[in-house]
């Protein structure tokens, strides 16, 4: 079992950044990606991001390539998403996400293990 907690959401103004941040614990040795996925309010669940744990690829949706980052620490079994440019539409809870191996298409279905999700609001 992996267990997931994020953290870093809140209120930010449009324009703005915020890094959300993802720890890990359990059979982390087991991974082989986390993800990053994002459901607003109405909607479905989508895909946002993913990094490998070892080879230190990422993976990004269109359409926040460009102002979403991924990043890593091993040693702390954490995967942050460093969001810049923040818009309204990106308001939604996040979620991060873990695979034990690498999965056809990023998709819910595709993930083995999830957090409870982080809020992130943007303003206008």
């Amino acid at each position: 079992q992996v267990q997931l907690v994020e953290s870093g959401g809140g209120l930010v103004q449009a324009g703005g950044s915020l890094r959300l941040s993802c720890a890990a614990s359990g059979r982390t040795f087991s991974i082989y990606a986390m993800g990053w996925f994002r459901q607003a309010p109405g909607k479905e669940r989508e895909f946002v991001g993913a990094i490998s744990w070892s080879a230190y690829r990422t993976w990004y949706a269109d359409s926040v390539k460009g102002r979403f980052t991924l990043s890593r620490d091993i040693a702390k079994n954490t995967v942050f998403l460093q969001i810049n440019n923040l818009k309204p539409e990106d308001t939604a809870v996040y979620f991060c996400s873990a695979s034990m191996n690498l999965p056809r298409t990023w998709s819910e279905d595709g993930m083995g293990f999830w957090g409870k999700g982080t809020l992130v609001t943007v303003s206008s």
